[in-house]
C-alpha cells in the first residue's frame, strides 16, 4: 500500500505541474506533442500536468527534457551552486566525492 503523501509534497507536485503547463503552453506545444516527445502516455503527461506525486521520476524527467528544462532542474538542486554547499563541502563530504 502506498504512503500518503504529505499536504507540503503535494503542494509541490500541483505547483511543479503547473509550471511545466505554463512551460508546455509557452513552447506552442500540445500535450500529445510533449508526450509523444517524452516518450510517455498522454494519461502519464496528465499526470505530471496536475501534480500527482506518485508519477514516476523517470516521467516528470522526460517531460522536463521535451520541455527543455532539464538542465535548469538538474543546476537549481545542485548543492554547489548555493554558498551553503560550497561553504559546507569540505567539512562533510570525503575527498574522493568533491567536484
Amino acid at each position: 500500500m502506498p504512503r500518503p503523501v504529505s499536504s507540503r509534497v503535494q503542494a509541490g507536485a500541483v505547483s511543479i505541474g503547473e509550471q511545466l503547463v505554463v512551460w508546455r503552453k509557452l513552447h506552442g506545444l500540445t500535450a500529445a506533442q510533449v508526450a509523444e516527445r517524452a516518450g510517455i502516455s498522454r494519461g502519464t503527461l496528465r499526470r505530471v500536468e496536475v501534480g500527482d506525486a506518485g508519477v514516476s521520476l523517470q516521467a516528470f524527467l522526460s517531460v522536463a527534457r521535451a520541455l527543455g528544462v532539464l538542465e535548469s532542474l538538474v543546476t537549481a538542486l545542485d548543492p554547489y551552486e548555493t554558498d551553503l554547499g560550497r561553504a559546507r563541502a569540505d567539512e562533510i563530504l570525503p575527498r574522493r566525492v568533491r567536484p
